[in-house]
């Protein structure tokens, strides 16, 4: 994916971010096939991440040297087919909630979807001495169900902004647009929802949407996605507040280096990098967001 970056500065392409650079791997084995990845809000610095599909309903935390931080066993859920994870506000004013996405649908006969909201746990010196065999706790989850408006869907990606506390789901389909689906806040537990279709994204990639993790920043004005070879981003004009106007805009592309089928994507707390993991290998990468001459 280097070649990528050069290609786009020799047609002229200013890059939104610079070089991709591996930082650390994922120290805790039990992390085998990272899926979703979303910093903390209550700890700078540290992520949390889960596994693909038949891992179980764990979320583990760790730093940028990759040490683990703790697992934690979510309660009152199931996973099912967990692909995302985001963070945003919940039922609870002034407290950060983690989304976890149990959208997977490779077949694309599930009726309906699920996303756990539970509050993100309040991590403790102690908790790195938790495991999987012998995980902590987080707080009772509620199981959000979904439904599309027009049939069943592959997905992969879970956004939910900070301020609305809305939340997108980008459908993965080779070889065309991907389309953004909407459930408006407050979200209820106690009903399915129907999401609302918004529209198709245009992804500049020869694969088209093989949308594999997304991620909104914590300013809540960018997008970023990833597909198993590059990134790409979602900027809200200086002259919007609407965050719908986003998906009207045109996307751009990085590189985030050589992962083994990557399939996460995240801001970084302060919005001013991105870092993304791999399935095959617990690598994290990190690109830095470019300051604008001036």
């Amino acid at each position: 994916m280097q070649l990528l970056a050069l290609v786009l500065i020799l047609v002229g392409v200013v890059q939104t971010y610079g070089p991709s650079t591996k930082i650390t791997r994922i120290k805790n084995e039990a992390v085998t096939e990272s899926s979703g990845l979303v910093a903390s809000r209550t700890t700078p610095g540290v992520y949390w991440t889960h596994n693909d599909s038949g891992d179980g309903p764990f979320i583990y935390a760790f730093d940028t040297t990759g040490e683990s931080l703790g697992v934690f066993k979510v309660t009152n859920a199931n996973a099912r087919d967990w692909e995302d994870i985001s963070a945003g506000p919940g039922p609870q004013p002034d407290k950060s909630y983690l989304y976890a996405g149990d959208i997977g649908d490779n077949n694309e006969k599930r009726s309906e979807v699920t996303v756990y909201r539970f509050l993100e746990p309040d991590l403790k010196p102690g908790d790195k001495s938790s495991t999987k065999s012998k995980p902590r706790t987080t707080e009772p989850a509620e199981a959000i169900r979904l439904k599309y408006p027009d049939g069943a869907h592959d997905a992969e990606t879970l956004l939910v902004h900070p301020a609305t506390g809305k939340l997108y789901i980008m459908t993965k389909v080779a070889f065309k647009n991907p389309v953004i689906y909407e459930a408006t806040a407050p979200l209820n537990p106690k009903e399915v929802i129907t999401l609302k279709r918004i529209g198709e994204v245009r992804i500049p990639s020869i694969f088209g949407g093989a949308i594999t993790g997304g991620s909104v920043s914590p300013e809540g004005r960018r997008v970023a996605f990833c597909d198993y070879f590059q990134g790409y981003e979602l900027v809200l004009p200086e002259s919007s507040n609407n965050f719908d106007d986003i998906w009207k805009q045109k996307i751009t592309s990085f590189d985030l280096g050589k992962r083994e089928q990557g399939e996460s994507i995240a801001y970084r707390l302060d919005g001013n990098a991105l870092l993304a993991t791999s399935e095959k290998v617990a690598d994290l990468f990190q690109v830095e967001r470019r300051r604008p001459k001036r």
